[in-house]
Parts: structure tokens; C-alpha cells; sequence
């Protein structure tokens, strides 16, 4: 297992943007985040394979948020734009075997989680 930090999150306006990072203390194959809101279950919101040629994400979040990763900082990060109260949440970066693992909810490694606060 890999080590993970997330960091990044806060409080902003809706329709504002936020750019979230997580660093891994090792290689890593899949990595991705998830979400919790209050309440709520957690659930998948992006994931993207080791070279970075294939990217999932939820339906929710489709064209607003954008992950990315550069392997020589053993780092993956979510840009989120035209954030929306609904986009409130603790939001947990994941290591896995694949994106696509990732995608099933198949995870290695969870971070310790960041919040992120949309006001209306």
C-alpha cells in the first residue's frame, strides 16, 4: 500500500473552482477520488490509469471537473470548476490496481481526505 495526502480543498462560492492534490509516498498504477457527502454513501467521482491515456469520471461531475496526474511528483490532482452546492462533500484520493478498478470501487489505498464547502 501507498501512502496518500490530499490537499487543496476549502470553501468557495458556487459556480467557483477549486484544484485539489494528492501526493503518494510511492509508484502508484490507478489513482482517483471519491466523495462523501453528509449522510451519504461514498462515491466514485474520477479515476485515471497510470499513463494518463484514460480518464473516468461520474455522470455527475462530467465536463466541470478534470483529473489529472504527473508521475514524476507521484501526484494526481482534480480540477473542479462550476462547482454547485451538491459538489459538498470530504473528498478521499484512491490508489489502485486500475483506473477502471478504480471506476468499479475496487480501492488499495485511501487518503485521509480533504472538505470542500459550496455555498450557494
Amino acid at each position: 500500500q501507498v501512502h496518500l495526502v490530499e490537499s487543496g480543498g476549502g470553501l468557495v462560492q458556487a459556480g467557483g473552482s477549486l484544484r485539489l492534490s494528492c501526493e503518494a509516498s510511492g509508484r502508484t498504477i490507478g489513482m482517483g477520488w471519491f466523495r462523501q457527502a453528509p449522510g451519504k454513501e461514498r462515491e466514485f467521482v474520477a479515476a485515471i490509469s497510470s499513463s494518463g491515456s484514460s480518464t473516468y469520471y461520474a455522470d455527475s461531475v462530467k465536463g466541470r471537473f478534470t483529473i489529472s496526474r504527473d508521475n514524476a511528483k507521484n501526484t494526481v490532482y482534480l480540477q473542479m470548476s462550476s462547482l454547485k452546492p451538491e459538489d459538498t462533500a470530504v473528498y478521499y484520493c484512491a490508489a489502485g490496481t486500475s483506473a477502471s478498478a478504480l471506476r468499479s470501487g475496487v480501492v488499495g489505498s485511501w487518503g485521509q481526505g480533504t472538505q470542500v464547502a459550496v455555498s450557494s
